[in-house]
């Protein structure tokens, strides 16, 4: 199937419809920028002073402009009078190729020109045969040696030291602080994407933990937001909902997959909602000690209902099969039903993100607990911690031999009920001192800034699934027979691509999320839905015909 010409499918018809005018009026806006700095005298009469008087015709200061042209948005531009220019009257002049309007948004139409580009290498990759593909291979001395080597190099040149003050006290604690989880991610993320790349299959068990620990950050980073910040705000949530989503949905459309390949992607915007939804109802209450416990015991009921009662899983997701539903096309697997996936997926870690949530409720109160245990005495300081890195070790011990070296089939059916053992034993090592707490390898911690791309990037620009919705069961080979080298360049092509990706993704959420706009947001969201269904229709109707 891999030599075969593919039918274009609706959605990538409908995605080359819609940005093809888009690159039209980006190419434009760089023609423009270019003759602003040819002919400035020319550019200046015949557009700045126009510039100067805004849309509406009147005055607009110089802190009006700057501001206009950093958000570089195209639907976040104003007037003068700081009200949203209408949505409508924006697109009309973009699609109108307005020459001042195009020189404003030019940053933003970069952005998605670049986005688009590097969507179609997603495609170049792997639905085409300009690249090979290798089989995958593993070697556990080489696993554990470029393993180890990342860490040393990471030690020897990222380890920083942070200097940063308790909620609670305003001392210096930093429990679970950013850069601490950050560095967390990082790290369990490289294991987690080599056991992609090198087939390490009796890493099975670590990688649900792994998976574990970033939805148990999902419940922790979202209640600490929620309930400190006390934001509800739908600006504030669709940001998030795009952080989650945006690339993933993109890509979907363009290489033809169904959404539960990045099985991680629906699990965290799961999650997020429930948080969303548990923090934010009568979130006025939130104070009360006892609304949260009723709120974290509902949590807990909802969690049974669902996933624990026969019968009731299928019964709630059955109407959103179709975005749901997975089935794995190779011939030579088990056909599952389709909603089979995301109830395995979802259901092992259906627990722990309430698990998260619990420690960022009690987390001022620890702060505070760690704060009088540094101000002891010594003696009775180190006993105690001595005491407390015994038991966790201890139960740490335990865990490993008696559930963790279980097969993976005996070792899921556990999972959900105690993954929050392993995590919460490395989160009790790793702050039971303040010089521990303080530092972390920025190397790792700015690869967990960038997990989400590197996540869905690996699919498709560092393996190869060749197929919809297809597993990753090759490598990527830009360099054949040079296995080392060809992991070299890949790799590096691969990290450059998510940063970007990363980047790109924020710079649009600024541009087309406003945060503190609810009106001028559902205009977006309509507008934009309305776009979708226009294009889809014409796509479907042009492969009809």
């Amino acid at each position: 199937m891999e030599g075969e010409k593919v039918a274009l499918s609706v959605g990538q018809v409908a995605f080359l419809l819609g940005i093809t005018p888009v690159l039209a009026a980006w190419a434009y806006s760089e023609l423009l920028e270019y003759r602003k700095h040819l002919y400035p005298s020319k550019v200046h009469s015949d557009l700045n002073l126009v510039d100067l008087r805004g849309y509406s015709g009147q005055a607009v200061t110089k802190d009006e402009e700057k501001s206009v042209l950093l958000e570089g948005g195209i639907l976040e531009s104003v007037n003068s009078k700081g009200s949203a220019v209408s949505v409508k009257a924006q697109l009309l002049k973009l699609f109108s190729l307005d020459e001042l309007f195009l020189l404003e948004c030019r940053p933003t139409l970069r952005a998605i020109a670049e986005f688009a580009g590097i969507l179609f290498y997603f495609y170049l990759c792997d639905r085409t045969t300009l690249f090979g593909e290798s089989k995958k291979s593993y070697n556990r001395d080489l696993f554990l040696f470029l393993y180890l080597l990342l860490v040393i190099v990471s030690w020897w040149t990222s380890l920083k030291k942070h200097v940063e003050k308790s909620v609670a006290s305003g001392k210096s604690i930093l429990y679970l602080n950013r850069h601490q989880t950050e560095e967390w991610k990082g790290w369990m993320q490289v294991l987690f994407l080599m056991y992609h790349y090198f087939a390490a299959a009796e890493m099975y068990n670590a990688i649900r933990v792994f998976i574990a620990g970033y939805v148990w950050m999902t419940g922790f980073g979202n209640f600490s937001y929620y309930y400190v910040r006390k934001d509800f705000s739908l600006g504030r949530f669709f940001q998030m909902m795009w952080r989650l989503n945006f690339l993933v949905i993109f890509c979907c459309i363009i290489l033809n997959n169904n959404y539960m390949l990045y099985y991680i992607c629906p699990m965290h915007t799961l999650f997020t909602v429930m948080v969303y939804c548990a923090l934010g109802v009568f979130h006025k209450y939130n104070e009360l000690p006892v609304v949260m416990a009723i709120k974290f015991a509902i949590c807990f009921f909802t969690v049974i209902i669902i996933w624990e009662v026969p019968g009731m899983f299928e019964l709630v997701w059955s109407p959103l099969t179709s975005i749901m539903g997975y089935v794995d096309p190779n011939p030579n697997k088990e056909k599952k039903p389709p909603l089979f996936e995301w109830q395995f997926r979802s259901g092992l870690d259906r627990y722990v993100w309430i698990i998260g949530m619990i420690y960022a409720y009690f987390h001022p109160m620890v702060e505070k607990w760690l704060e009088r245990l540094d101000e002891l005495e010594y003696r009775l300081r180190a006993l105690l911690k001595t005491i407390i890195v015994t038991v966790a070790v201890v139960v740490g011990y335990l865990w490993y031999q008696h559930i963790y070296k279980l097969d993976k089939y005996t070792y899921n059916k556990l999972h959900p009920y105690t993954s929050w053992i392993p995590i919460s034993v490395y989160i009790c090592l790793r702050n039971i001192s303040q010089p521990l707490r303080n530092s972390s390898l920025s190397l790792f911690a700015w690869l967990g800034k960038i997990t989400l791309e590197t996540y869905i990037g690996q699919f498709h620009i560092w393996l190869r699934t060749g197929v919809p919705n297809g597993q990753p069961g090759h490598l990527l080979s830009v360099i054949p027979n040079y296995p080392l080298l060809n992991f070299m360049l890949t790799s590096s092509l691969y990290l450059l691509v998510s940063l970007r990706l990363f980047e790109l993704t924020g710079t649009l959420k600024s541009s087309f999320v406003p945060s503190k706009d609810n009106k001028r947001l559902s205009q977006i969201a309509l507008v934009g839905l309305s776009i979708a269904c226009a294009l889809y229709g014409v796509a479907f109707l042009l492969i009809k015909l």
